[in-house]
């Protein structure tokens, strides 16, 4: 991958299974939205078929793409703060993978980033988690990747989706993106701190926990 520093992303890495390595490969030369990025496409990712929590968040910002390091960014460092990990933790490919809705910086419009390119999902993620067999828990963050993989389960809001995430299968656990322009949601929603944070990393320690009783430790 092209990214600073070593990482366990890299299709050569000798312990991959050779379908995967292939597989990243393909990814990482991707060019079907090209036309419509503002950059050349930079899919920004990080999977290992050891993984046992799976981050799905939106696109990488313009900080991300230029590093190559997913949530390199301060919607990263509050990420961390409600998983409860350090930098190290968080990006110990062995055990987390990384692999947004959309995997290339998609630009900025009034007002923000634009969302992700809807052809990536559909196009990638079937095969990385078909290549990850070992997920336990997958964290659908922010309303595009809710949008994806709940569908019509979601709430009318994104609030209602994130309050009633004991509601959905134990597998999967949505929560509001972390980026400094949803401080307002957070003050409005109190309970996302009191409540669903504490059951975030219950779910996250059982999902990253050794052994494999269905994500319980032995």
């Amino acid at each position: 991958m092209r990214s600073s520093g070593s990482s366990p992303t890299t299709p050569a890495d000798p312990d991959w299974p050779e379908d995967l390595g292939r597989l990243v490969e393909r990814v990482q030369a991707c060019t079907v939205c090209a036309a419509n990025l503002p950059h050349s496409p930079r899919p920004v990712l990080r999977v290992s078929p050891t993984a046992r929590l799976l981050i799905v968040g939106q696109a990488p910002g313009r900080r991300v793409h230029e590093t190559g390091i997913p949530w390199n960014d301060p919607s990263g460092d509050l990420l961390r703060q409600w998983l409860g990990m350090t930098r190290e933790q968080f990006y110990d490919a062995a055990r987390i993978a990384i692999v947004p809705t959309g995997l290339c910086y998609p630009g900025t419009a009034k007002g923000g980033d634009l969302p992700p390119r809807p052809e990536c999902a559909p196009l990638w993620h079937p095969q990385l988690i078909q290549a990850m067999p070992q997920v336990r828990l997958t964290l659908l963050i922010g309303a595009y990747a809710q949008a994806y993989y709940l569908g019509r389960r979601r709430g009318r809001t994104l609030a209602d989706t994130v309050h009633a995430w004991h509601d959905f299968p134990p597998d999967l656990f949505p929560l509001p993106h972390p980026s400094p322009r949803n401080r307002l949601w957070l003050k409005r929603n109190p309970w996302f701190e009191t409540e669903v944070l504490p059951a975030l990393r219950e779910r996250v320690g059982a999902a990253l926990a050794p052994g494999d009783n269905d994500g319980a430790a032995p």
